[in-house]
């Protein structure tokens, strides 16, 4: 019989169908390939791309030549422009603000056909050092509410360039699942003065179903309530509000967790399209009126990384509701994710 699951961290229901029992098999897809005559992210190209924002450069080469690892650079067609005032106002029962924002692009490698789970610990690592360094610098500014940090892997993800990278968009405004999930942290701070991830986690421990790699220091796991097949959460087992925090020696263990995490998706759904999603704390800029309006941010609020395979669609159902349908549980996702056979993996 299927179950309807509740996820009080997004506070959505879940429909997980388990008579249907698809396995990782059932998921396998033929891969859309793109191909590029010049890629714009290419080492030689980068004539071709706005100026560089940040680059790791282990051989001190100049900006905007090659010799980089990672390179960060303005999305050469933004959503939203760094540029202009957000000129907040109404329009009858509507409200518009100016798009303003950043929108960047994090060239996660130089080589054109390695993906983020070819590359060894420390190149991902290096990925890693690009985030927290363009989230400490674009919290600066106070137009920002959020930094949005997300990765699209595959064509039938989004990804319409097949060279490795990341996306960075900061908003003038916080989007509703981002606020949905502080004012449930934080509300659940205030009833029990615990961290509501925290809990989650502890549980998912203790029962060890949904569990996929623990190593004591990052913990990979099968959401009870996942809302799609081989979904996961990767969490620091010491509290924590703000990636941007994070030490070095932090940077390469979580690097190893998801060099590991990634390896078992691959072998698992040999290599599927995906998206990869930072939940961080928002810039704690000061709000009018609201003088403690993040008092309690540090210690309610506990930063994650989703990774969720595109496997399935949204149809009329989960239009019309907003219940997702999950046909492989999570228990048994872990399961396989667990087992994978590593031995082919680099």
């Amino acid at each position: 019989m299927s179950e309807l699951r509740w996820d009080p961290l997004k506070t959505t229901w879940v429909i997980i169908t388990t008579e249907r029992g698809r396995r990782p098999r059932d998921f396998i897809l033929e891969r859309e390939k793109i191909s590029m005559a010049a890629c714009p992210f290419c080492p030689g190209k980068e004539d071709k791309a706005p100026n560089e924002l940040f680059a790791i450069r282990p051989s001190g080469s100049p900006a905007n030549t090659p010799g980089w690892q990672v390179r960060a650079i303005p999305n050469k067609y933004p959503v939203l422009r760094i540029e202009g005032g957000l000129d907040k106002r109404g329009e009858g029962l509507y409200d518009v603000i100016n798009g303003i924002g950043a929108h960047e692009i994090i060239v996660e490698t130089p080589h054109h056909e390695r993906h983020l789970g070819d590359l060894s610990i420390a190149e991902i690592a290096q990925v890693l050092k690009a985030y927290r360094a363009r989230l400490l610098d674009l919290r600066k500014d106070s137009r920002f509410r959020y930094i949005l940090v997300f990765k699209n892997h595959g064509v039938e993800a989004g990804a319409s360039i097949p060279h490795a990278h990341s996306q960075v968009i900061a908003l003038p405004i916080t989007p509703k699942v981002v606020t949905t999930k502080l004012q449930v942290c934080r509300d659940y701070y205030d009833r029990k003065e615990r961290c509501l991830m925290c809990d989650l986690i502890d549980q998912e421990r203790r029962d060890g179903k949904g569990i996929i790699r623990d190593d004591g220091h990052f913990v990979v796991y099968a959401p009870f309530a996942s809302s799609s097949p081989f979904e996961m959460r990767i969490a620091p087992l010491r509290h924590s509000h703000d990636f941007a925090l994070l030490s070095d020696a932090d940077l390469e263990r979580l690097a190893e967790t998801l060099k590991d995490t990634l390896a078992r998706l691959s072998a698992t759904l040999r290599d599927p399209p995906y998206h990869m999603v930072l939940h961080n704390a928002p810039p704690m800029h000061p709000r009018m009126g609201k003088p403690g309006y993040w008092g309690s941010l540090p210690y309610d609020y506990h930063w994650h990384i989703e990774l969720v395979p595109r496997l399935t669609k949204m149809a009329g159902f989960e239009w019309g509701t907003g219940f997702f349908m999950n046909p492989t549980p999570p228990e048994e996702a872990a399961r396989f994710l667990r087992d994978a056979d590593l031995s082919e993996e680099g």
